[in-house]
């Protein structure tokens, strides 16, 4: 019987390690494309895309930050998608600027850590200033953070946001955010307009 019970576990071992090879191939497949940007992040050859995963692949595989894969940010980009795409434009930015990428990348991923649809009537009030709080409590509690990360992921809301940046990391995190957030609106209308367009002359010809 022990032998048997043995048996059944390894087997059960075997198909949750199966699983979670599977899980993090699928998630690797994810991370392959920002937006606005020609890198592939899966390509071994691009020191820029190397050098990004090793800052960030241990929270994008995080089951807590892939629960935002299923909350829309802008339009029809995911959080996760959004979050993404910060953290990489936070990491770019902060190259240029001389500061930690790092701690850029991984504010980046982090700053828009919470879970509700921000567009429902049930969004908490004050939520572009309450919602920075949020994901700093909620992102402590699944990594250890510097100050550099924790002063960016709260004030990457700024000027909208009480209180001066301290680091050049939140400067960074700030404007790759504003900066995604305009390409995903402006990736999405040109979307739609291309089909409108599309339907259009169809209908004609």
């Amino acid at each position: 019987r022990d032998v048997l019970g043995s048996r059944g576990l390894g087997d059960v071992y075997k198909r949750q390690r199966k699983r979670s090879v599977v899980v993090k191939c699928l998630r690797r497949f994810l991370m392959n494309k920002v937006i606005g940007s020609r890198v592939d992040l899966n390509d071994d050859n691009n020191k820029y895309a190397v050098e990004f995963r090793t800052y960030i692949e241990d929270l994008f595989d995080n089951d807590t930050v892939q629960k935002l894969d299923r909350f829309t940010q802008h339009f029809h980009t995911s959080r996760l998608q959004h979050s993404l795409n910060v953290s990489y434009y936070s990491y770019r930015i902060a190259k240029v600027i001389g500061c930690d990428c790092r701690a850029a990348a991984r504010a980046g991923l982090l700053h828009d850590l919470f879970w509700y649809d921000w567009k429902s009537k049930k969004t908490p009030q004050m939520h572009a200033f309450l919602h920075p709080r949020l994901a700093l409590k909620n992102a402590s509690k699944i990594t250890e953070l510097s100050s550099r990360e924790e002063d960016a992921i709260l004030k990457h809301m700024w000027p909208l946001y009480r209180g001066i940046p301290k680091y050049k990391e939140s400067y960074a995190v700030t404007l790759a955010d504003k900066y995604a957030a305009t390409l995903e609106i402006g990736y999405q209308w040109s979307n739609t307009a291309a089909k409108k367009i599309v339907s259009l002359v169809s209908s004609i010809i």
